[in-house]
Formats: C-alpha cells, structure tokens, sequence
C-alpha cells in the first residue's frame, strides 16, 4: 500500500502503466452510428466478451445483444461498434448529441439511460484505475469500532450525486456501495447508512443545512462532496470553497467526534454552459482542505480523468450533464474503497 502523496499536485497521482489481467463488469458506453468506441482498456480477451441494456444482469426488460447481429468487436483494441439494424440505440440521436453550450432546461426529455450499453469482459492490458494510499492515521476511531462490530454509521453530505442522483438503485449508489465494502471487511460490524445530502447544495448551502443533515444524527463517518455545484458559474470561489469545506469538517469533529472522508468531484460535461470547466481546481482545492485539517481524502476526479483516458464522458453521466451513472457511482466507490484504513 502506498503512501498518500500529499506533496504533490492532483496531476501527479497517477496510476501505473504496468498490465494486468482484469474483469470488468458493467462498463457503460454510449455508441454512435457505426462509430466504434473505446472501453477503459486497449484488449478483450475473445470469449469473454457480454453485452446488454441494463447494468445489472438479469434485471426485467434486459435485452441481450448479439455480436454480428447488434455490434462487432474488435478484441485487439478494446472496442464496439454498432452495425446497421442493430438493436442498440444510436446515440446521435439523443437530444443533446452535438449541443455546445447548452442550457439543459431547454431540452426536455434530456438524459443517457436510454442510450446506454453495458459491456462484461475480461482483459489482460488492464491497471488500476487508482492508487491505493495508507490513511489509517486519519481514520483510528473508524478502523476501531468497525473491527470491534456493532453499530457503525456513515452520514452522506453532499449535493445530489450523493444524495445518489440517476443511480438506477439504491444499492448502486456509492455510499451504499462503500458500506457494503465495510460490511464484508468488518463482518461483525452493523454499518447504516444515512443521506444528508440535498440536490443544487453547494458548501455554503451545505454549511447552512449541517445540524440537520449531519450534527444531530450521531455519525462515526461522514462523507462530505460537494464541487459540482460550487464550481458552476457565479457560484462559489475556490477559496471560500476551501474556507467552507474546512468548516464543515471542523464542526463534524467538534460536535459528533466523527471522522471524515473528504471527496473530489469529476469534470461535467464541457459542453453544458454553466460549468466554468475548472473542476481540477476544486478537486485541488479539496485535497489542500484536507492537507489543512488532516482529513482523510478520495480522490474521485483522478479516477474518472484515468477513465476519460479512453472513453468519452457522456458514457459515464446518467443525466448527460453532471450526475454519474451506475458505472459512474462505481469509480466513486473505487475511490473510496483505495482510501486504505
């Protein structure tokens, strides 16, 4: 497990160029005419490939598609494509395909989930999506009381990807992920999970919403995310957004004694106009606000820009604009889940 790097920059908290073997399950990707598009990783391995509608397998309606039939693959380099007649629905036709600088409210009906494909396979040029970073020293109380067992409660505080925005269930949103995570880690603990989380929040509005979202509900960990909102336009400065986020990490410490993973958010879509398009900076500003207070920190916005490699970013938003889908809830989980305690 390495060390977190705190020193540097988030640019710098990269992952490896090492392959590995992988499987991975339930990658969403959108597909556009005969276009062919790229999964995370440059290979398939042939045979193991599986691809459908929905993200989970089995689930009512699921259409199974057919290669030959509905896409052709090519396993070398890691991508599908449509073919004519194909079931698949052809992304160009969504409503917001080709839109720069769109104000959402003006297209109704707007959203991927109709669009989206769900691929299964295996390959042997995969590699972490994040780096694993040893915070036992910022999460003692939490580490304690869950392998000691009994009650554990996680207090989500956010805007609305927290309060679990166009997750398909409430057992694919991430904090209910990550709490599944914990549970079979520290099988004698009973971990509850509670959201606090308000959709359009920034941390001013997340501040202001405290003593009811989190202060009198008695947490041993609270996962506080906000940026998606604070980095929009004529929204909140980067350093009142730092200001605001130490401030509600204090008073979390101060009030309930609980502990307090601070996460990053991702970049939204770069063609929506009220994003000012420097989520780095804000992903910056969070980790600096966790440097301060020597809070523990998941660093979302390096998986996803790991991710964004390869795939375009409408595959991953449920909304097309600033809301992660299943897949997307996922990475957020994978960060947390690399925040080693």
């Amino acid at each position: 497990m390495k060390k977190m790097a705190v020193d540097k920059p988030i640019s710098k908290m990269v992952i490896g160029e090492e392959k590995l073997p992988m499987k991975v399950d339930g990658e969403s990707i959108l597909l556009v005419k005969l276009e062919p598009a790229r999964l995370c990783f440059g290979q398939v391995v042939e045979g193991t490939l599986a691809v459908r509608s929905t993200y989970e397998r089995g689930q009512d309606g699921t259409i199974v598609y057919e290669e030959g039939r509905d896409f052709t693959a090519d396993y070398a380099k890691g991508t599908i494509s449509r073919v004519e007649g194909s079931r698949i629905p052809d992304f160009s036709t969504n409503i917001l395909y080709g839109q720069k600088q769109f104000d959402h409210a003006k297209f109704p009906g707007y959203g991927n989930h109709a669009f989206f494909v769900y691929v299964d396979y295996n390959t042997e040029a995969g590699r972490p999506l994040c780096v694993e970073t040893d915070q036992s020293a910022l999460l003692p109380k939490s580490a304690a009381k869950l392998k000691a067992g009994g009650p554990f409660k996680i207090v989500a505080c956010g805007d609305s990807i927290t309060a679990g925005g166009d997750a398909s269930a409430l057992h694919l949103r991430y904090p209910h992920r990550y709490a599944k995570h914990l549970a079979e880690r520290f099988p004698d603990a009973v971990i509850e999970v509670e959201y606090g989380a308000t959709g359009g929040d920034t941390t001013v509005q997340g501040l202001a919403r405290l003593e009811d979202t989190v202060l009198t509900r008695e947490p041993d960990l609270v996962l506080v995310a906000f940026g998606m909102n604070d980095h929009c336009v004529d929204s909140v400065p980067l350093d009142r957004f730092e200001e605001n986020l130490i401030a509600i990490v204090t008073r979390i410490r101060e009030r309930t004694g609980a502990e307090v993973i601070l996460l990053s958010a991702f970049p939204p879509n770069p063609d929506w106009k009220f994003g000012t398009h420097r989520m780095h900076l804000y992903a910056e500003a969070t980790l600096r606000a966790a440097e301060k207070i020597q809070c523990a920190y998941a660093d979302v916005y390096s998986v996803w820009n790991t991710v964004l490699e390869r795939k375009d970013l409408p595959s991953l938003l449920g909304n097309n604009i600033n809301h992660p889908n299943d897949f997307g809830h996922w990475l957020y989980f994978l960060a947390l889940k690399n925040v080693g305690f």
